[in-house]
């Protein structure tokens, strides 16, 4: 396996067991890639260097002893919105915060699963945004493309893992934060089913709507991350019942209904799909057709579904603000987000979180005619790197929902979906998201591997990362 890039997660776990490579290799390969590129790329808001290796040493010799575990010796990144014994969480915030005392239960699960955690990703701050950067940390930037950000706000794992720093990362998807990165930087990213990955210490993660998912090159990686970190804490609230993704690797979805959903939801400002990601969408319409699928366009009702997205949201940035050590350092649109949520946090918040049932309702009926939706992840390619950084709260939402209007109704819902890649428009990668109702992560997930074999998107790499020492003149 060369060392340059990661291998795949799978590639991994099976060399491992073979005995091809040690787990002290492949984490020592990781941070050289990780430390080449941190000045360019600038993926990683905290890298593990010494626990890591201490971990992976553990690792070879569980090993060694004959032992067996999903993930035992390979390295993964978290978002830095994630709780590693030891570390801080920072956010994406600026200020000085306190180690975490425990970890996450979803760290806490990829670890019982063998996992080392090689690293914190970097993300915008409390991931409001569809961009990495902000002055506690610089600017992310994309491995296609490093004039322009890996979207957000997961883009430091999904730089990690395009440039193939890492074999596979957590994200976290609150309004398309784990699907908008992994459409723009070519990768797979599942948002599963609200509650499938704990978000624990937080049982409810900005209202409900942020759940953890999952990054990798490969709908196989995806899943079996996915399934490495599912499973709740005792005091989880939404407990959905349990899945293996993975099993439906090679699954023959069979003949299915598929809805091609082109139009926006409801927002309040205009949103245009560009015409060359419509092109790459229609090309994965066709793939579908020409596997045996009915695809027909047709949108599910969404209605103003929107009306319902922004308390939530901002109530839960307002919860968030309240936690950090020094607010007085954050963003002016953090501040004036967490204003809005305190104004919106008692009727109005209670009335959007009574709306979900019936949204759920009106919009799982759509199902009964379709069994999954196609849509574009973004209107938009990539924007470049500070195109949003200095803007003020109004002209940085008309930006967000310009570029950014399709992923977020499914987090209201608390549904699955799964970004894949759809190709490229003017040389930067762009998305197409599969999308289902409740517990719909198998079907999901057999669909797009099925494309994955089609298209074969996991051949296709970003140029070296590593060459780019200066992104500005890329």
């Amino acid at each position: 396996m060369p060392s340059d890039r990661s291998p795949g997660l799978v590639e991994a776990v099976h060399a491992l067991a073979a005995g091809e490579v040690t787990s002290r290799q492949l984490v020592a390969d990781c941070l050289a890639r990780i430390e080449a590129t941190q000045d360019s790329l600038n993926a990683f808001r905290i890298v593990r260097r010494s626990a890591a290796l201490a971990e992976a040493e553990a690792a070879d010799r569980e090993l060694a002893a004959g032992g067996r575990r999903p993930l035992l010796g390979v390295p993964v990144a978290v978002k830095d919105d994630t709780d590693v014994a030891g570390e801080p969480t920072a956010f994406g915030c600026p200020g000085d915060f306190p180690p975490a005392a425990e970890d996450g239960e979803a760290v806490r699960r990829l670890r019982a699963a063998g996992a080392v955690i090689i690293g914190k990703t970097n993300t915008c701050e409390l991931g409001q945004w569809p961009f990495t950067e902000g002055p506690a940390f610089g600017a992310t930037r994309n491995p296609w493309q490093p004039r322009h950000t890996p979207g957000g706000s997961s883009g430091g794992s999904a730089a990690a893992v395009a440039a193939g720093l890492v074999p596979a990362a957590l994200g976290s998807d609150g309004a398309g934060s784990v699907r908008i990165p992994a459409s723009w930087t070519h990768l797979v990213g599942i948002k599963p089913q609200r509650g499938r990955i704990s978000t624990w210490p937080h049982g409810e993660s900005f209202q409900g709507i942020t759940v953890n998912g999952t990054l990798a090159r490969t709908v196989a990686d995806a899943a079996l991350l996915l399934d490495a970190a599912s499973g709740n804490h005792p005091r989880d609230p939404h407990r959905p019942r349990p899945l293996t993704v993975s099993e439906a690797i090679g699954r023959d979805p069979g003949r299915l209904r598929i809805a091609l959903s082109l139009k926006p939801p409801f927002t309040a400002l205009p949103a245009r799909l560009w015409p060359g990601v419509r092109a790459r969408v229609l090309d994965v319409a066709e793939r579908l057709a020409a596997s045996g699928h009915t695809v027909e366009e047709a949108d599910p009702p969404y209605g103003q579904i929107g009306l319902t997205f922004v308390p939530r949201a901002t109530a839960g940035i307002a919860e968030r603000v309240r936690e950090v050590p020094a607010p007085g350092l954050l963003d002016p649109r953090t501040l004036e987000a967490a204003r809005l949520g305190r104004l919106l946090g008692g009727a109005p918040l209670r009335a959007a979180r009574r709306a979900e049932t019936a949204l759920r309702h009106r919009i799982g009926g759509f199902f009964a005619t379709y069994d999954a939706v196609l849509a574009p992840t973004t209107a938009a390619p990539a924007p470049r790197v500070g195109a949003l950084l200095g803007l003020g709260p109004f002209a940085t939402d008309r930006a967000m929902i310009a570029a950014c209007p399709y992923a977020w109704p499914w987090n209201v819902l608390g549904w699955p979906g799964v970004n894949v890649p759809a190709g490229f428009v003017d040389a930067l990668p762009v998305g197409a998201q599969l999308l289902g109702p409740a517990d719909s992560e198998p079907l999901l997930v057999s669909v797009a591997a099925r494309l994955e074999a089609d298209l074969r998107w996991h051949e296709r790499w970003p140029p070296a990362a590593g060459a780019v020492t200066d992104p500005s003149a890329a």
